[in-house]
């Protein structure tokens, strides 16, 4: 097996403010000691100025016996900004809220056992959604593995699956390597979490710390640029296509993608969609942008793919809730599928010609053939056009006032976006107001929306806008909860209070699981099992938001009339002294429209709820 060196990047001045950081800098040695030796350093000093030299200014953990000797050196860094949450999954969903927002790697803490276990989702969530994350934990001691020990768990094994890679470190001398490694691997090709487990006993002992290490990571070279043939053949694909469309998926926003992605799209003049994890990757605003497509997705997207005879998909995986059944996704479509893993391409959907690469590289590829490609052969989508914008008259995006009186949760979010301006940023739960923040939101820009995507972690919102807010102290951050998924990790608001973490909460309390009860509603005759939460209708509160807000620290509000929702978002986004909860009292019966069911083609795209038999006999 050949190895490969990768370059690290070096000590430099540290720029909180830096947007990018996968980029490797020249590398350049390491202050050494007066004596010019090396420096001698305790794996945990060494695991303290690997992130310092590596630019990390800000991490999110929870001591433990295992981890506690890193604990003790990160007490004396002036570089790094420790934020002490209040459970260790708060901690990875803070750091991938901090990585999403900004582009930079987010880092995570816990121990050993119940704490490295308690990192598990987030770290799922980020293998899901690409999230360039670095989870440090610590291990029982080397001596130890294997018995059973006290808070042991095989960490390194569980993870496993859900990581790029997961490192185990039992030496010292192993630790600059491994964490510029990890670094590597996290923030490079398709970005994703990558785990590193450190002994005890390799925290206490010390070695020689040299800087900038070797690394060698056999079989490790992402592939960036495409093979130029390749993109000839799209090209050409795309000025012979009636119907293209550009399916833009999460890859443009890790990738950077945004500016070269508008640049292709105003030369080429094909529609555009922006799945649930690109919102924001292409302006809402802009005359060719036909929404999200998928589940919840707008009519006009929806079908737009479903007629088109080309797609072009760039850093989009054909996931299920974007095509439906698969057998009868764009069925008359050839595709062209852009993807920096390869492992995603044709995976679900045969691409025609499959493209490996960086979506930037490659959209700037992209921009010089087709202006090739044109010349020769001139597009004349009109025929597209007009019958998409016939979709966007027939089927605008909308919502029916509540019939019981209660507010509309459609309208409060709708007003939280409006009153706080695309250069917000917006973190959701996970449920019905994620697809109405989605959707009734208007995202001018990447990084400004936050979701769990994959994996549907509920409890994902609060966490995730507390590091946005870490990472854009000046930006007005909101986090759109659900009553369900607030309780999930709403202790994380004592960790923003002391830290003077001014996020805002937003919670939309319909009392109930609303995604659940919603599908129960349709599917299940109305039988809503077990999906009542009585926090906010038929004067049951438990837990009383505004009273736990206080405890907290923070500023509650409480909202029932649709005359206060504007007051209170502006008083909210005013106050920044403190976090602030705002619950809002909606509708329970509000239900998320568009919708196709699962399992289902999209071109049963439907608004109204008596279509409901028709699916379930399908």
């Amino acid at each position: 097996m050949t190895t490969e060196s990768t370059p690290v990047p070096a000590a430099r001045p540290l720029d909180p403010t830096r947007a990018d950081l996968t980029r490797a800098a020249t590398p350049e040695a390491a202050p050494a000691s007066a004596s010019n030796e090396p420096l001698i350093l305790t794996g945990s000093g060494a695991i303290l100025k690997s992130l310092e030299y590596l630019g990390i200014t800000d991490v999110f953990g929870l001591p433990g016996g295992a981890i506690m000797p890193f604990y003790d050196e990160l007490m004396s860094s002036t570089a790094i900004r420790h934020i002490l949450v209040r459970h260790e999954q708060g901690a990875g969903h803070a750091a991938e809220g901090y990585a999403s927002s900004s582009n930079r790697v987010g880092v995570a803490i816990a121990t050993s056992g119940p704490g490295a276990t308690n990192l598990v989702t987030a770290i799922a969530d980020a293998h899901l959604d690409s999230v360039p994350l670095l989870a440090i934990t610590g291990q029982v001691f080397s001596t130890s593995m294997g018995t059973d020990a006290f808070q042991e768990v095989d960490i390194v094994g569980i993870t496993m699956p859900i990581t790029k890679h997961s490192f185990l470190v039992t030496r010292p001398e192993d630790i600059p390597a491994t964490i510029a490694a990890a670094y590597h691997i996290a923030s490079t090709g398709r970005p994703g979490p990558v785990l590193v487990d450190v002994t005890k006993d390799c925290q206490q002992n010390s070695a020689p710390f040299i800087w900038p290490p070797k690394i060698e990571l056999p079989g490790y070279r992402p592939v960036v640029k495409a093979h130029g043939k390749q993109i000839v053949a799209a090209a050409q694909m795309l000025a012979e296509a009636k119907r293209p469309v550009l399916y833009v998926g999460g890859g443009v926003i890790r990738s950077q993608a945004s500016a070269e992605l508008l640049v292709l799209a105003e030369l080429v003049g094909a529609p555009i969609v922006t799945t649930l994890m690109a919102r924001g990757a292409f302006p809402d605003s802009h005359p060719q942008h036909l929404g999200m497509p998928g589940m919840h997705g707008t009519v006009p997207a929806v079908l737009s793919l479903q007629e088109s005879d080309l797609l072009i998909a760039i850093g989009a995986r054909f996931d299920d809730r974007v095509t439906g059944k698969p057998s009868e996704f764009a069925p008359d479509a050839k595709v062209v599928h852009i993807d920096v893993d390869p492992a995603e391409i044709s995976k679900i959907r045969f691409a025609d010609v499959p493209i490996v690469g960086d979506a930037k590289e490659v959209i700037i590829d992209l921009v010089a053939a087709f202006t090739d490609a044109a010349k020769a052969h001139a597009p004349d989508y009109s025929e597209w056009w007009a019958r998409l914008n016939l979709l966007r008259e027939q089927y605008p995006l909308g919502y029916d006032e509540p019939a019981d009186g209660q507010l509309s949760p459609q309208y409060v979010i709708e007003r939280i976006g409006a009153i706080t301006g695309p250069e917000g940023i917006y973190a959701s739960g996970v449920g019905q107001h994620q697809m109405w923040a989605a959707q009734f939101i208007k995202y001018e820009r990447p990084n400004s929306w936050l979701n769990s995507g994959g994996a549907g972690t509920m409890g994902y919102g609060v966490p995730a806008a507390m590091g946005a807010k870490v990472a854009q102290p000046d930006r007005t951050v909101w986090a759109i909860d659900g009553d369900g998924c607030f309780q999930m990790t709403n202790q994380e608001l004592a960790t923003c209070t002391i830290n003077k973490i001014p996020i805002k909460v937003a919670i939309i309390n319909n009392s109930s699981l609303g995604m659940v009860r919603q599908w129960q509603t349709l599917f299940y005759d109305g039988r809503h099992s077990f999906t009542d939460l009585n926090t906010g209708h038929d004067t049951v509160m438990i837990p009383d938001f505004v009273k736990m807000a206080d405890a907290y620290g923070a500023l509650g509000i409480r909202v029932t009339r649709k005359e206060d929702v504007d007051a209170a978002i502006i008083l909210a986004n005013a106050t920044n002294d403190r976090p602030v909860v705002l619950d809002f009292i909606v509708s329970r019966d509000a239900m998320v429209w568009p919708m196709v069911p699962q399992g289902v083609g999209n071109s049963s795209v439907q608004y109204a709820r008596e279509h409901a038999p028709e699916w379930e006999q399908e």
